[in-house]
């Protein structure tokens, strides 16, 4: 029975509270003009009433999804009578993170943004790593090519989320064991409604919005697979504001690295002196590093392709699609596909063949 009430507790709990919440907040009815007559009718700014959903199908990692954030406005852009583009979107930063790994007694694995933490930068751009100042170039942006004659209607959205898998053992270890007990996860972000000239490089920010996403799960790796982890409060996410007031974009936001290619895995033991397990990736990220979670997860956000550092050859991580690399390994597969290789071993079996005959 009391292992009974443990599993159902959390499913009575997430229903009380999703029943209590709301879910949009907008602003409408009065439209607001700005600089260059352009005009927004609506914004709107919410999270999903769902709670983050666990996922313990696979014996290597524990993977969680996070409700989704949802911004969406419709904006008037009136007639440009010069040849000029405008672009209208969202730009976003993350202004604060902690994102902790508990491994019971033995440390703690933690994703940080090391010049965000130190107090370096205000916040860090969490640009889709390529479309930099922009969160994305779908339907996250507009662009409209002058000179037109009329006015321009248009609406644009976007969504974030997480995605992440989160390793049962300890991640610097070569053992397989089940040591994870504690997933703890804060970060708050700024969205910026903006619109830009791109001739003239002229931004004017019509809208601001705040939101943060908060996690804690508790798991007990002794349990069968399946029955470890147990989502803790907040079950239920606050709801973004959209301020009254706008907030001026800080410089870090708008250029490189964004949030994914900044961050680094650290592992901090109970006893012993800190251990860089992932650094920042010093280029544009492998192959094996496209995600498209939370600007840093694994695949499954159906907002704009993301990037994560994918490690190679570090014991008890793996890469977001379930396979693995080493320095070693890689340096071998380009040895087996050089046209040097293919040239000795061709070269190889001519000379045995003549020796045969």
């Amino acid at each position: 029975m009391p292992g009974f009430l443990w599993d159902c507790w959390p499913s009575l709990e997430i229903t009380a509270v999703l029943c209590a919440m709301g879910c949009i907040q907008s602003i409408g009815g009065k439209a607001r003009v700005f600089r260059e007559g352009i005009t927004v009718i609506d914004v709107k700014a919410s999270i999903d009433p769902i709670p983050t959903s666990i996922d313990e199908s696979s014996s290597v990692v524990l993977r969680y999804r996070t409700p989704h954030f949802r911004a969406s406005a419709q904006v008037v852009m009136p007639p440009i009578p010069k040849k000029e583009t405008w672009i209208v979107g969202w730009i976003q930063a993350c202004s604060h993170m902690e994102f902790y790994n508990q491994y019971g007694e033995q440390g703690m694995s933690s994703w940080e943004l090391p010049d965000l933490q130190e107090g370096k930068i205000e916040a860090i751009s969490d640009s889709d790593g390529v479309n930099y100042p922009w969160y994305g170039n779908t339907t996250e942006t507009c662009t409209i090519v002058g000179p037109t004659k009329r006015d321009s209607r248009f609406v644009i959205s976007m969504n974030d989320n997480f995605y992440p898998s989160v390793t049962w053992a300890v991640p610097v270890s070569e053992s397989n064991v089940a040591k994870l007990t504690d997933i703890y996860r804060d970060q708050s972000f700024t969205t910026w409604l903006v619109a830009t000239n791109t001739s003239t490089n002229d931004m004017i920010i019509l809208q601001t919005l705040h939101w943060r996403m908060q996690l804690s799960i508790e798991v007990n790796p002794s349990r069968p697979l399946g029955q470890r982890a147990r989502l803790r409060e907040p079950v239920a996410q606050d709801q973004p504001k959209i301020l009254s007031k706008n907030e001026p974009i800080p410089p870090s936001a708008l250029v490189q690295p964004n949030a994914n290619d900044a961050q680094v895995l650290m592992w901090r033991p109970t006893h012993g002196q800190p251990l860089v397990v992932i650094p920042p990736p010093p280029g544009p990220p492998g192959p094996c590093a496209l995600a498209g979670g939370e600007g840093g997860d694994p695949a499954g956000q159906t907002g704009p392709p993301r990037a994560l550092p994918c490690h190679h050859g570090s014991p008890g991580l793996s890469c977001p699609h379930g396979f693995r690399h080493s320095l070693a390994t890689d340096s071998l597969t380009h040895c087996f596909f050089s046209p040097f290789f293919f040239f000795l071993f061709f070269s190889f079996l001519f000379f045995n063949l003549n020796a045969s005959l």
